[in-house]
C-alpha cells in the first residue's frame, strides 16, 4: 500500500466505524476500498474487512458497557441465535461467492427504507423492558439475519436493528449496543475460519482497524451520554438506506 492508499483507508475505516456503530452497512465503504482501491479480490476482501469490524466493535461494546448501555441478560436468546447465524454464514461464505448472494441484500434494502420511512416515530420510541418476544420467533429471525451477517456482513447492522426495534421493542441506542456485542462475538471466530482459508490480509486489515476503532468508540461513546443520539442514529440510518438503494440501482451513473 502507498501513502494515499494508508490515507484513504484509515478516512474511509473511520467513517465506517461512525456508521456501523450508529446504524450499519458501514461495510460498503470499507469493501469499497478494500476491492477499488487496494485491489484485493472479492473473497479476500470479504474476509480482510472482519479485522477491523472486530476492533470497531470490541472498541463498541466498550463505550456501550462502561455507559450502561448494554443488557447482556435480557438479550441473551438474540445474542445465542444471531452467533449461531452467524457462524454458520461465515462458512457459507467461504464455500460461494458473494455476488450468489447479493440479490437478497438488494430485496431486504428495498423493504427497510419501506419500513424505516413509514412512521418514523416507531424508531424513536423509547425501550420497553418488560416485553418479551417468544423464542418461537425470536430464534429463527434472529439466526437468519445472523446467517446473512456471517456471509457478506454488509447491510446486517440496519437489518438487525429494525428487527431489534421494531419486533423486540428495544429503543435505538439499545439496539446498536447488542449489534455491536454481537457482531463482535461472532467476528472473532468468523476472522478464525477466514484465516484458515487464507482469505485475510492482516497488514491491510491492521490499517483499517486503526480508523474503525476511533470511530466506533467515539460514537458509542456520544451515543451512550446524548438524548440526541436516537434522533441522530435515526438520521443517519435512513440516509445510509437511501444511498445504499441509489447505489444499487445505478442512481450515481446518472450523474
Amino acid at each position: 500500500m502507498d501513502f494515499y492508499q494508508i490515507i484513504v483507508a484509515i478516512i474511509g475505516a473511520f467513517l465506517a466505524g461512525v456508521v456501523n456503530t450508529l446504524a450499519g452497512n458501514g461495510s460498503a465503504i470499507t469493501l469499497s476500498i478494500l476491492t477499488e482501491i487496494i485491489g484485493l479480490p472479492a473473497n479476500v476482501a470479504n474476509g480482510t474487512n472482519r479485522v477491523g469490524i472486530m476492533f470497531q466493535t470490541l472498541a463498541g461494546v466498550f463505550a456501550f458497557r462502561q455507559n450502561k448501555k448494554l443488557d447482556l441478560n435480557r438479550s441473551k436468546v438474540i445474542i445465542t441465535s444471531t452467533f449461531i447465524g452467524g457462524i454458520l454464514g461465515a462458512y457459507v461464505a467461504t464455500l460461494v461467492t458473494n455476488e450468489q448472494f447479493t440479490f437478497v441484500f438488494k430485496i431486504l434494502m428495498v423493504s427497510t427504507l419501506i419500513v424505516i420511512l413509514v412512521n418514523p416515530k416507531r424508531w424513536l420510541s423509547s425501550s420497553n423492558k418488560s416485553f418479551t418476544l417468544s423464542p418461537w420467533i425470536t430464534i429463527p429471525v434472529f439466526i437468519a439475519v445472523g446467517f446473512y451477517g456471517g456471509f457478506i456482513q454488509m447491510g446486517m447492522g440496519i437489518f438487525f436493528l429494525a428487527v431489534m426495534v421494531l419486533l423486540a421493542k428495544y429503543d435505538l441506542i439499545e439496539a446498536n449496543a447488542v449489534k455491536v456485542f454481537v457482531v463482535a462475538l461472532y467476528t472473532i471466530l468468523i476472522l478464525v475460519l477466514f484465516h484458515w482459508k487464507g482469505l485475510i490480509d492482516w497488514k491491510v486489515g491492521a490499517i483499517f482497524a486503526i480508523g474503525q476503532t476511533a470511530g466506533g468508540y467515539l460514537t458509542a461513546n456520544y451515543a451512550s451520554k446524548y438524548e440526541s443520539a436516537s434522533v441522530w442514529a435515526y438520521r443517519v440510518l435512513v440516509v445510509v438506506v437511501i444511498l445504499a438503494v441509489a447505489k444499487m440501482f445505478g442512481l450515481f451513473e446518472l450523474f
